[in-house]
Formats: C-alpha cells, structure tokens, sequence
C-alpha cells in the first residue's frame, strides 16, 4: 500500500487549504493514510476522489442529482480494489457517471477543495464519512452527456443557477471555489 499512500500524500503536501475547518480535515486524512488502508470502505472514514465538471468555453458546470442523498451533487466516489489515486477515481467516476470520454483534469491536476462529509446510513451501510478529495474536469464536447442510468439525471448550468439548486454547503464551497477559474 505504499502507492496508495504516497500518491494521496503526495496530494497533501501540494495542497493548501483554504479554512480553518479544511486544515483540521486535511490533517484528519494524514492521520488516516499514516493508520492503514485509506481506501477501505468498511473503515467509518475513508477516501473518495470527486470532480466539479465544466465546459469552459460556456462557462457552465455539470451537477449529477444523488437520489440517497436528493440533492445535486459532483460526479466521484469510492476506489476500485485496484485504484490508489484520488484523481484517477475522479476521471472514472466521471466518465462511468456521465458517458463523456474526454474529460481532462483543468486547468490542472491539483487538488480544489478536500472536505469530510458525513454520508447517513442506508440498508447497505451504516453512516459514515468520505474524505472527499475534489479535482475539476473539463470536456469539450458537453452535448455527448449521458446519465449512467434513470435515477441519476444531469445539468448542465451556469454557475449562478447551480448555486440556486445546491443545497449541500460543501458542494457550494466547491463551485465557490471554480467560477474564478471559469470566469479567468
């Protein structure tokens, strides 16, 4: 598991957070990845890599509606048995969640914001956390968008109406985070 660590590590390192809150959570992930496997979904915390989509050229955002959670949400999630990279599981996820195969890490491969959210508990789960570790992605072809199943639809927005459908604070903080980039 050295690579597993070394590659969220490594992220760490480059990473300056933004808050008070995100520093403390932050730390909470080094002593996560020192403790063992971050990666394991049993453990009451562990790591999921998660992505803002844009398509820069409109200036718009791409949010996936999240039935558990009945709220729109980023595309990510949780490692493959194989996967020790948060961005790499940033890059599947959004390609399985949203059928675009040219999504690109923008304007770069960096880390945009790194949050602890609770998840509740469900009938295949207990509650628990996501150290979620949030990249942006870019497509130049947003009209090839296909929802990965029903229950899971997608809109494209600009980021003033994605503020007025997000009802997640972290997922505000997040866009928050991007429309500078987009805007620039």
């Amino acid at each position: 598991m050295v690579t597993a660590h070394h590659a969220v590590l490594d992220l760490l390192a480059r990473y300056e957070p933004k808050s008070t809150a995100e520093r403390a959570d932050v730390e909470r992930v080094r002593a996560l990845v020192a403790s063992g496997d971050p990666w394991r979904r049993s453990s009451p915390l562990h790591v999921t890599g998660s992505a803002l989509i844009v398509h820069q050229e409109s200036g718009r955002v791409l949010l996936r509606w999240h039935q558990r959670h009945a709220s729109w949400l980023l595309v990510g999630g949780h490692a493959d048995p194989d996967e020790s990279d948060p961005l790499a599981i940033a890059l599947r996820e959004g390609r399985e969640e949203t059928g675009l195969t040219d999504l690109v890490p923008w304007p770069d491969a960096e880390v945009r914001h790194l949050v602890i959210v609770p998840v509740p508990a469900n009938a295949r789960e207990e509650a628990h956390e996501h150290a979620d570790i949030r990249f942006v992605l870019a497509t130049r072809s947003p009209e090839a968008v296909r929802p990965e199943n029903p229950h899971a639809p997608l809109r494209w927005l600009t980021p003033r109406e994605a503020h007025r459908v997000i009802t997640e604070e972290n997922i505000q903080e997040t866009l928050s985070r991007v429309e500078p980039l987009l805007a620039g």
